[in-house]
């Protein structure tokens, strides 16, 4: 936009200059009068360009170029002086508003008008007249055609940064939970294989195994999921967990000691993979906050799936440990089942605490 206005403001002038010499040579005015007058009017138009005005500062520096360029057509349709008032309309109209353009542009027009009313046996001053309201009317277009590209361009630019934005969200969100879930159970894993270090060692190589796996295991997740913004190589990307992989889920848990339930009624898989993602994150987040927050306590997990809906509860039982810090996990349940067209609550039960998820078959 301020390219076109700049570029508007160095042809003006130039091309407003050439119908002023060209005015001069046509002219019946006296030769001298002309000449000074063109002058004049071409030094203001320079003025003009040089301090890049527009709107209405312009259009009242341009008040003596178009009284010049009156002057020398004067009683002359034929004239080519005239075609200056057409330069001056684009002029204002390109590097002002709208309102000012167009007003500008009438303004101009009513000169030649008011010449054929003098002098109605000159037939060109309708050409005049058309071409100086064409050029106005074609540049007012122009120039909002103008705006509208550079607030799409804007809108556009904004609108990707807000994708961007939410794309880091969604997989800060993937890898919190992923890590979240692995370090919780491998602390379980490596904590009971130090209880058991001295009086089972067979017990703690177990549990250091099965931590070793799972860490792994989540390193495949957290790599899947990185893996997910990249694109020159999506063949290496591993598929990621969905309601299927919820008994394994629980099972790694169980292993770890935790004490869950899993109850499941119907058919989860009717889920889909995006809607079955968001069930297995948050049943892992639950999970993972029920055994931070009341570790040792039993917990209930049940799924049920009907032909609109699929409920996911996680119940666990005791009162959260005051020691231990709050984190985002609740806030990131509920946007994920938001983002595939559910709900979800969390909330205190009278003897533990309750998380419920319903999602949209």
């Amino acid at each position: 936009m301020a390219m076109v206005e700049r570029t508007a403001q160095v042809a003006a002038p130039a091309a407003l200059a050439l119908f002023a010499a060209i005015g001069v040579v046509m002219t019946q005015q006296p030769t001298a009068l002309a000449v000074t007058a063109a002058a004049v009017a071409i030094v203001v138009a320079a003025l003009l360009a040089w301090r890049r005005l527009g709107g209405w500062p312009v259009v009242a520096g341009l008040a003596l170029p178009v009284a010049v360029l009156a002057f020398l057509g004067h009683e002359q349709s034929a004239n080519l002086a005239w075609m200056g008032m057409c330069v001056v309309a684009a002029w204002a109209t390109l590097t002002s508003a709208t309102s000012v353009g167009v007003s500008v542009g009438a303004l101009l027009a009513s000169v030649p008008l008011v010449e054929w009313l003098l002098d109605t046996t000159e037939p060109g001053w309708a050409a005049w007249f058309t071409g100086i309201a064409f050029t106005t009317i074609a540049c007012s277009f122009a120039r909002r055609l103008r705006i509208t590209v550079a607030e799409l361009r804007e809108a556009q630019e904004e609108l990707a940064e807000r994708t961007r934005a939410k794309e880091r969200s969604r997989i800060a969100g993937e890898v919190h939970d992923v890590l979240g879930h692995a370090l919780t159970v491998s602390l379980l894993h490596i904590g009971g294989a130090r209880l058991a270090l001295d009086e089972e060692p067979e017990e703690a190589r177990c549990a250091l195994a099965e931590a070793e796996r799972l860490t792994r295991a989540s390193l495949e997740e957290v790599r899947a999921t990185v893996g997910l913004m990249r694109t020159d190589a999506p063949d290496w990307v591993a598929p990621l967990p969905g309601a299927a992989d919820l008994p394994e889920l629980v099972e790694s848990f169980t292993r770890a000691g935790s004490r869950i339930d899993l109850a499941v009624d119907g058919d989860p898989s009717r889920l889909g993979p995006t809607r079955g993602l968001a069930a297995y994150r948050i049943v892992q987040e639950a999970l993972t906050n029920a055994t931070r927050h009341a570790a040792g306590e039993p917990v209930q997990v049940y799924i049920r799936t009907d032909a609109h809906s699929t409920v996911v509860t996680v119940c666990n039982g005791g009162t959260p440990d005051p020691s231990v810090a709050p984190g985002s996990g609740l806030l990131g349940m509920q946007e994920r089942a938001e983002n595939v067209g559910g709900r979800l609550t969390a909330g205190p039960t009278f003897d533990g605490w309750q998380v419920e998820a319903v999602l949209p078959s």
